[in-house]
């Protein structure tokens, strides 16, 4: 059974930094590209860090240079390093691992999700 469970969601003031954390199982975690979305009630959920199996990285525009990306291959674990947190960023983030299987086959699981608000 493959599970994604996310950790490190909270409550902080503006300005300061939390560390998301993804532990997964039943998957060969190391053949897998690993991300984090985050999504606001009512709206879509959206791409903002991602990791290849190879480390390369990817970041949204609006975390770019605030948010950090990471995996620990050996902990089967990615994580998703926050700073200067702003209210903007009170969404729910969620783990997603993929990985291509073949044309146009993927296997793509999620985490449950974890809460991360921002006060002003």
């Amino acid at each position: 059974q493959v599970q994604l469970v996310e950790s490190g969601g909270g409550l902080l003031q503006a300005g300061g930094s939390l560390r998301l954390s993804c532990a997964v199982s039943g998957i060969t975690f190391r053949l897998y590209d690993m991300a984090w979305h985050r999504q606001a009630p009512g709206k879509q959920r959206r791409l903002i860090a991602g990791i290849g199996n190879g480390g390369s990285t990817v970041y949204a525009d609006s975390v770019k240079g605030r948010f950090t990306i990471s995996r620990d291959n050996a902990r089967n674990t990615v994580y998703l390093q926050m700073h200067n947190l702003k209210p903007e960023d009170t969404e729910d983030y969620y783990c997603n691992a993929a990985r291509n299987v073949g044309p146009g086959l993927k296997n793509e699981y999620w985490g449950q999700g974890t809460q991360v608000t921002v006060s002003s």
